[in-house]
């Protein structure tokens, strides 16, 4: 079968800054030029190595801070590693930030367009989906009105829709499965599903463990950006809640 991604001893440096960093010019000719400095460096991944069989659902779990959306956004080409490799084969389609490319003083309809073609789209492709983007988000009253006047909610909405109806051949998710209301939520796992149906490849970053047994096949455990475990959903996640409520309780004790 292959595999869909590859990482082989992966790690990830980034700059820690002082908090009195100067902010303007005439601060830093004040202060010195040394507060631009780094105060320090620190590891966000370190030495992470792991595969993705073509067709399978893979789900990324630890607590915040562990490197997760960090690795997620190296495997999508956002950002390169300091040390390691990333391979992937296939299409990418990626749910990361939501709406970020949404410009407000555009109607719903034109950021439609716009972010259509930005993912890959063809303006007739993107013809072709607007009514299914549209009932999907449930923006018909307001798809016509300017999205400054969206709540963050209908915003995001719109966001899932758009990149719900492309056709990905490896899907990268990070935190969007809790967007909008429960019945949207169940909406947003089942065009999940229907992805995973029709053999695409899905990382996915969630806090939701349920889903993560219901949906993945296997999973992986990050802590403080090293990879703990990587197996079976069943059981990484089955260890991940026993280490998670020793944690708790020894802090409890405290």
């Amino acid at each position: 079968m292959g595999n869909a991604v590859l990482v082989e001893n992966l790690s990830k440096r980034f700059r820690r800054y002082y908090s009195e960093r100067p902010t303007t010019l005439q601060e830093a000719l004040l202060y010195g030029l040394r507060w631009l400095r780094p105060a320090e460096y620190f590891w966000a991944l370190h030495e992470v190595s792991f595969s993705v069989a073509h067709g399978h659902t893979v789900g990324m779990i630890g607590p915040n801070g562990a490197g997760k959306s960090t690795l997620l956004r190296l495997i999508g080409g956002v950002g390169r590693p300091d040390q390691g490799t990333i391979k992937t084969h296939g299409q990418i389609g990626a749910l990361l930030d939501l709406g970020s490319g949404f410009h407000p003083e555009l109607t719903g309809r034109e950021n439609v367009f716009v972010s259509g073609v930005i993912a890959g789209l063809t303006r007739r492709e993107v013809v072709e989906r607007f009514d299914a983007i549209v009932a999907f988000a449930e923006l018909e009253t307001f798809i016509d009105s300017p999205l400054r006047t969206y709540s963050t909610g209908m915003q995001m909405r719109l966001g899932f829709a758009i990149a719900a109806h492309m056709e990905p051949e490896l899907l990268l998710i990070d935190e969007v499965l809790s967007v909008g209301d429960l019945s949207f939520q169940r909406k947003s796992f089942e065009r999940i599903a229907e992805f995973k149906a029709k053999g695409c490849t899905i990382v996915v970053i969630t806090h939701d463990l349920p889903c993560i047994r219901e949906l993945c096949d296997e999973v992986l455990w990050l802590q403080e950006g090293r990879l703990i475990a990587y197996g079976s959903a069943a059981e990484v996640v089955d260890q991940y809640v026993i280490a998670t409520e020793r944690n708790t309780s020894f802090v409890a004790a405290i």
